[in-house]
């Protein structure tokens, strides 16, 4: 049985052993602190998770996404793999790539998926847990996505052009469609512009 998380004042108190942390992890702990190689060859969520050991109490919190939420994982969860703060070693089942739109990298983002424990998340805001019935659709923006239950969603852009299929960025109308039944957390949207580098410039859309 995985131990336990407290969670306040936008920090997450976990004890000594080994963890699933997201990068830049922990701010602060008692004892030692080693970072354990992931075995694997395919782990989509490399870039985004760490596996970590405590030798005491550690506290993790990023300035950025300060708002954390405790999700149980007593169904599968699918989590946006750069939304994760911390989980136990042992709740991490897999991961994958979602590619809302079929042949391009625009929109597209790592999860992780969850069969047992818990994982806290941490959002740039609250977040909402909203219950999809059977034969509801429920729209979100990819970015305000944090993590779901059932079936993966599906993409959808109202106005999808052939320059959208190589820019590595998401057409602005893009929405993911889950399906019900489903239980999905949102998080507060922004208005970000479409932008990309190649080498040292930095292009609009």
């Amino acid at each position: 049985m995985a131990f336990p998380v407290a969670i306040e004042g936008g920090f997450a108190e976990v004890g000594a052993g080994e963890w699933l942390v997201g990068r830049g992890q922990p701010a602060a702990l008692f004892g030692e602190f080693r970072r354990l190689r992931r075995k694997g060859w395919f782990l989509r969520d490399r870039a985004a998770l760490e596996r970590v050991r405590f030798g005491g109490r550690a506290y993790l919190s990023s300035v950025a996404a300060p708002f954390l939420t405790h999700i149980p994982c007593a169904d599968k969860i699918s989590a946006v793999s750069a939304k994760v703060l911390v989980a136990p070693v042992e709740a991490r089942a897999s991961s994958e790539v979602l590619k809302p739109i079929p042949m391009s990298i625009g929109g597209s983002f790592a999860t992780t998926a969850f069969l047992q424990d818990w994982v806290v998340m941490a959002t740039r805001s609250r977040t909402a847990r909203i219950a999809v019935e059977d034969g509801e659709t429920l729209s979100v923006r990819p970015d305000s996505v944090v993590a779901w239950t059932g079936n993966r969603p599906t993409g959808f852009c109202a106005r999808l052009g052939l320059i959208d299929l190589f820019l590595p960025v998401s057409p602005r109308e893009l929405l993911l469609n889950f399906h019900g039944p489903c239980i999905v957390w949102v998080e507060g949207a922004k208005a970000v512009g479409r932008k990309f580098e190649v080498g040292r410039r930095t292009y609009g859309v």
